[in-house]
């Protein structure tokens, strides 16, 4: 029987430049923009309080009337961390305060798994939190757009790349089309939690050269020291929305739940 959830934030970073995707929270599918369908979708996870990490007035603009709170913020954050960082000293949240980062990118996170990072965090005394998934299928495991992880017996991340982790020597040196059996292949999701002291903690952290070899923000906080719980989600994240495929994928997906 799964715990109970704790009380949580939900704070969504959204920034208006992108250079796959211009204006990328306010594109829309099905008729809403995606920063909307975000903040939907952590009002339905039960979030204590929703506020979105704009800079841009346009993005505050679109999210008028929809029961969250927009807070202003630099446009020169190197990560999403960065300016949830610059967010909570400007919400003044307590430091022990759950705050779930959910990418403004992912417009159809379930609920449950935005609660279930949410519960990792409480459970664990690391100052983060994140998600993975099984992966099954080997082009997913090379493909650099889909970041891997792995893990220890405690729970805590050992190392996030997007390269093939674990490598497993004599299988891929015989065949590198299929997946070997029993092998713990894991996809991470790109969602995280933390106490809201370690936002401003990790903000002061130097960029590290891991973080910027991979362009993997996670990594500056495994390289300093910190650790990072890892969860299984319990259900399916479909992928976020880089790119003009990703969107046109993301309106086939939305009509055919629906």
């Amino acid at each position: 029987m799964m715990s109970t959830v704790p009380s949580f934030i939900v704070a969504i970073p959204a920034r208006y430049g992108s250079t796959r995707l211009p204006a990328k929270p306010l594109r829309e599918i099905g008729g809403v923009p995606m920063v909307v369908r975000v903040a939907q979708r952590a009002l339905q996870a039960g979030a204590m309080q929703v506020v979105v990490a704009v800079d841009d007035a346009r993005i505050a603009e679109a999210l008028d009337g929809q029961g969250v709170q927009v807070c202003m913020t630099r446009a020169d954050h190197a990560s999403g961390s960065d300016r949830l960082a610059e967010c909570a000293a400007q919400c003044g949240w307590p430091d022990d305060a759950i705050v779930v980062n959910l990418q403004g990118d992912e417009p159809f996170a379930p609920a449950a798994g935005i609660r279930e990072v949410a519960r990792a965090l409480a459970e664990d005394d690391a100052p983060m939190a994140t998600l993975a998934t099984p992966i099954s299928d080997a082009h997913e495991l090379f493909d650099p757009n889909v970041v891997k992880l792995v893990h220890g017996g405690n729970g805590r991340a050992l190392y996030f790349s997007r390269a093939p982790l674990p490598w497993a020597r004599d299988a891929f040196a015989a065949d590198r089309d299929a997946l070997p059996i029993g092998m713990p292949f894991l996809r991470h999701i790109g969602i995280y939690a933390y106490r809201a002291s370690f936002l401003g903690q990790y903000a002061q952290l130097p960029r590290t050269p891991l973080e910027q070899a991979e362009s993997l923000e996670q990594l500056r906080v495994l390289e300093h020291g910190h650790a990072i719980a890892v969860r299984l989600t319990p259900e399916p994240f479909p992928p976020g929305i880089d790119t003009e495929a990703d969107l046109e994928r993301a309106e086939r997906w939305l009509q055919s739940a629906g």
